[in-house]
């Protein structure tokens, strides 16, 4: 049988409001999927638990389907995808309330071709989140691709190398080929345009025209104009024997191998081409509220009980044809959201006040039209949509006016602020007490200046211990005996050319700024502590508790021999614990949240119980709502310059200037290689005659499966348990310097990884029966749960 795959449902409430479709079906609750020569089919059903639950089953087309799985878990999903050798399911993100997540299923490794056995020589199904971000409005999948449409329009297609889609462009839904996708453009009008490396496909496309809807398969594309009128394009000629005026008055398209059936406004299906089969007896006249297609088979979800039935291939054949009882027929929404009817019964399968809407592209029995049906059958359907659109209209105008004008209220109540601010106490950076995110605001002092010339004596050369974002950090002891690090701001305008002055006091008081208000806020046990601050006399200065064990950057690459904790593989794995609970805390926690800017192994200061903490804030950055289209991780912040170290530094932030707390953890990765292997973050390598990131030198062995190959050498081999912590993290680490901020994973994920990594170690937990099992899944470190292989 299919994968182990997660599925247990939350409500439907939840569901709705974050994949909601747009017109036409284009998210559907079932797919289909192809595994060597097994056709599977998989179905949102109502959960046996709960009608108001949703499980994902799956069985195989050659079975008798008395035999099927449910996946029970604590990933929901509301619509599927499949193709050859994948499956997809998309539904809200656990982590995030505005996101959806996208998980990935290899069907064809280690499978065998017996039903009733799982497809993962382990027993369980590894899925890999491949896509973390708004809701989408349409879902396709062909061959080895899937691609989706954004809740803003943009196109966007996961494991698809390669592929260039021009930016600016917007559309509503989307067919994917095997090596082309096509997609209908947000209109008016409504054009079709085509991508990918099928020249033949993209180039043969109808160019103008206005489309409704569209449907593609191996090579080979077809679509239904606004009018009627049935196109197709591509590879190979279909032989749509019987295509006609019956054409117009369709809702739907499901191209399949050697033809396409099309789901009328009335519910009804007609197929067209050699050798494609209608829905045989008596399902010929039935209603349907969907239909796909795979390959030769062609699956449709009756109105009548939504039962899921298939046809088309030996595999389906008279006592065959029913493969589920009853699916979910669509998401469901808010009664009050149905402009065009309510599916029969669909109220039982939602919570209190929800349904499933009927899709306004069709006029069911159901139904009762307004207005005679034109020839074309959709003149009544669409004078209701051009109305509910000009509503809409109405109502986004108005809505973005009121936007505006909040957003220029606020701009210049900050402008006020800001001005009374620089006229007032212009050094006024210190009130009495500085808020913090957790209990009360920790209290800043007021050094002297007089204070720290004699803590330092006098910033000697004796007592520099390091360097900092905006100056030299000295070591120092107080009048009470306490032992601190005081950063200096050093002056370097001074020796710098009269041009450059201003813009060099601007970095300095930014940095200045940054970390005094940073800190000041912050209060937890893996971030430094502020102890106070001085400003008198121009001087700017910071004043910190002492960090006995220095950076990890110097107990890693410079002190010989390196101290125990950072010697054993558990030790580093705590160090990279704490410093990941520090990150993690300023990106959740703290109010508002903080993105640091340059996480890296210098920045991680280690006290006298090596507790790891992090350091240097003089280029972070507040989190503020975002509001660029489309942004992925609903937060982000655009600073003044690109800021951070070379080889640390989040190469999509560098490109793009586009920051988010996705940058963080691209650092943070890269202290995980770090750690892992003992080599300097840019470095020579045996291999190279040119010195290369260790991004580039470890990645693609982990990937590889290789893990041992990246490991420190100075450390002693790790043992059995420490060899799969460290496997572990090593996936997680790749994940964490991926290219695309979106799919990385989060602070909080990555923290509790890192938690399991570290109890692997030393720990095996026991079964039930009394056996060791497995804590750590290899195979997919986004997953972030244990597996039990009971």
């Amino acid at each position: 049988m299919p994968p182990r795959l997660h599925g247990h449902g939350i409500l439907v409430l939840v569901l709705l409001f974050l994949l909601r479709p747009a017109a036409a079906n284009t998210l559907s609750t079932f797919a289909m999927a192809k595994a060597e020569s097994t056709t599977i089919v998989c179905a949102l059903l109502p959960s046996a638990a709960s009608p108001l639950l949703v499980d994902l089953n799956c069985t195989a087309a050659d079975g008798d389907h008395e035999r099927q799985e449910t996946y029970p878990s604590s990933h929901p999903f509301s619509a599927l995808a499949g193709g050859d050798r994948f499956l997809c399911a998309v539904g809200p993100s656990a982590v995030r309330t505005d996101a959806v997540a996208m998980r990935w299923w290899d069907l064809s490794k280690n499978r065998t071709d017996s039903p009733g056995t799982n497809w993962t020589g382990d027993g369980r199904g590894k899925s890999k989140r491949v896509y973390l971000g708004p809701p989408l409005q349409a879902l396709s999948s062909g061959g080895y691709r899937v691609c989706g449409v954004l809740s803003g329009g943009e196109l966007h297609c996961w494991r698809w190398h390669g592929l260039k889609i021009p930016q600016g462009l917007r559309f509503v839904s989307v067919a994917v080929g095997d090596w082309f996708v096509c997609a209908i453009e947000k209109g008016p009008p409504t054009p079709i345009r085509c991508f990918g490396n099928d020249t033949e496909a993209v180039d043969t496309a109808p160019t103008g025209g206005s489309f409704d809807v569209v449907a593609a398969h191996g090579r080979r594309a077809c679509a239904l104009s606004t009018d009627g009128a049935l196109s197709c394009w591509g590879n190979g000629s279909l032989a749509l024997n019987g295509v006609d005026a019956a054409t117009t008055g369709y809702a739907a398209l499901a191209l399949g191998k050697d033809g396409v059936c099309g789901l009328r406004i009335n519910g009804t299906i007609r197929c067209f081409g050699d050798g494609v089969a209608s829905p045989p007896g008596r399902l010929a006249g039935a209603q349907y509220v969907e239909v796909q297609a795979h390959g030769s088979v062609f699956c449709g979800v009756l109105m009548a009980n939504y039962s899921l039935v298939c046809w088309g291939s030996h595999e389906f054949n008279a006592t065959n044809r029913l493969v589920f009882d009853r699916v979910l027929p669509g998401p469901c929404e808010p009664m009050s959201a149905c402009k065009c009817g309510v599916l029969p019964g669909s109220a039982n399968l939602c919570d209190a006040g929800r349904c499933i809407c009927v899709d306004c592209a069709f006029e069911l029995n159901i139904a009762t039209p307004k207005a005679p049906l034109s020839p074309s059958g959709k003149s009544s359907n669409r004078r209701r949509i051009i109305w509910v659109a000009v509503a809409a209209g109405a109502f986004l105008v108005l809505l973005v006016a009121l936007q505006f004008a909040l957003l220029l209220w606020c701009r210049r109540r900050r402008r006020r602020r800001h001005g009374q601010e620089e006229h007032g106490a212009g050094l006024s950076l210190m009130p009495p007490r500085l808020g913090s995110s957790k209990g009360p605001g920790r209290l800043v002092e007021h050094f002297t200046l007089e204070m720290l010339h004699a803590a330092t004596n006098g910033f000697s050369d004796e007592r520099r211990i390091g360097s900092g974002s905006f100056g030299s950090v000295y070591r120092g002891t107080l009048t009470d005996g306490r032992e601190v690090a005081i950063k200096r701001a050093e002056d370097q305008a001074k020796s710098s050319s009269s041009a450059a002055r201003p813009a060099r006091r601007r970095d300095r008081e930014t940095a200045f700024n940054s970390e005094l208000t940073a800190l000041a806020r912050a209060n937890h046990k893996n971030t430094v502590c502020l102890l106070g601050c001085c400003a008198d006399s121009g001087e700017r200065v910071l004043v910190y508790e002492y960090m006995a064990n220095g950076t990890l950057h110097d107990q890693l690459h410079t002190r010989r021999p390196m101290a125990p904790p950072v010697s054993t593989w558990r030790g580093r794995l705590t160090i990279a614990l704490d410093a990941a609970r520090g990150i993690e805390y300023m990106h959740v926690y703290a109010v508002p949240p903080i993105i640091h800017r340059d996480i890296k192994s210098a920045n991680i200061l280690l006290d006298d119980s090596w507790t790891a903490k992090i350091a240097d804030f003089g280029l972070s950055s507040v989190l503020e709502p975002a509001t660029a289209a489309g942004d992925c991780e609903g937060s982000t912040s655009r600073p003044l310059y690109t800021g951070g170290t070379v080889g640390y530094m989040d190469p999509e932030y560098y490109r793009m200037q586009h920051l988010t707390d996705k940058s963080d953890v691209y650092s943070f990765g890269v202290v995980l290689l770090e750690l892992m292997s003992g080599c300097r973050v840019v470095q020579r390598y045996a291999e190279s005659v040119t010195p290369r990131n260790v991004v580039e030198f470890a990645v693609p062995h982990i990937l590889a499966d290789e893990v041992s190959l990246v490991l420190d050498t100075q450390l002693p081999a790790p043992t059995p348990h420490e060899a799969e912590a460290l496997a572990y993290v090593g996936y997680l680490a790749a994940d964490c310097v991926g290219p695309v901020g979106c799919d990385r994973p989060s602070m909080t994920e990555v923290v509790d990884a890192l938690e399991r990594a570290l109890v692997a170690c030393t720990v095996v937990p026991l079964s039930r029966s009394g056996t060791a099992r497995r804590v750590l899944s290899r195979s997919g470190t986004d997953q972030f749960d244990l597996t039990d292989t009971e």
